[in-house]
């Protein structure tokens, strides 16, 4: 049996359903924590207890119940915060440790690589990352659902195209990991989504402004 490629924890925290996820390669122990907005000692004992080194955090967006952890954990692991470029100024933690991203940057943790997709619609620097098959979608994608796109930065049209142009390309196998626990199950994939989530069946960013409601 071939060791595994990826370690994946997916941690539920907070009052609010968040997901944070720790993302590490087995060979390096190296993990990144993604999203800490809740319960910094938790994930870092869920760490610590899986014999991983905490090594960078990577933010989807910048919305208080992903971030708020974020200086308890630099108090704790001094690692750098990579956050999408258009939301670096909304974090309130020093400058020298946030690393801005953009589209298509890969950050390697140990020697795994996350690839970084820029989906604006939630927020204007929303991100999701992909990693070994799976994709991390914060607050733009959830299981038979969407996130809000009606909070400031966000924008529905920005939403669809985000859903359309990136989300659903991807391979219909790649597993989805959401930024809140809003669904009967924890993941689900592309391909079922693709499916069943009613926001992924328009075909026209018209079509998908009726659906939420939105002005065009």
């Amino acid at each position: 049996m071939s060791a595994p490629r990826l370690y994946l924890k997916q941690l539920e925290l907070g009052p609010m359903q968040n997901f944070v996820y720790l993302i590490g390669d087995p060979q390096t122990r190296e993990a990144a924590v993604v999203d800490p907005g809740w319960e910094v000692p938790t994930i870092l004992e869920a760490a610590q207890r899986d014999g991983y080194r905490i090594t960078r955090a990577i933010l989807t967006h910048s919305h208080f119940d992903h971030v708020m952890g974020l200086p308890q954990l630099l108090e704790a692991v001094d690692v750098p915060v990579h956050i999408h470029v258009t939301e670096a100024h909304e974090l309130g933690v020093a400058e020298s440790s946030v690393k801005l991203a953009n589209d298509g940057d890969v950050i390697q943790v140990g020697s795994l690589p996350v690839t970084l997709l820029h989906t604006p619609g939630h927020t204007r620097g929303s991100q999701c990352l992909l990693v070994d098959g799976n994709v991390l979608s914060g607050d733009t994608l959830f299981i038979r659902a969407v996130g809000r796109w009606d909070l400031p930065g966000g924008d529905p049209r920005a939403m669809y195209e985000s859903l359309a142009e990136r989300l659903k390309k991807l391979d219909d196998h790649t597993k989805l990991y959401p930024g809140h626990n809003y669904a009967p199950v924890p993941t689900s994939t592309i391909g079922e989504e693709k499916l069943h989530n009613p926001f992924l069946q328009p075909k026209t960013a018209e079509e998908f402004l009726h659906l939420v409601g939105a002005s065009s």
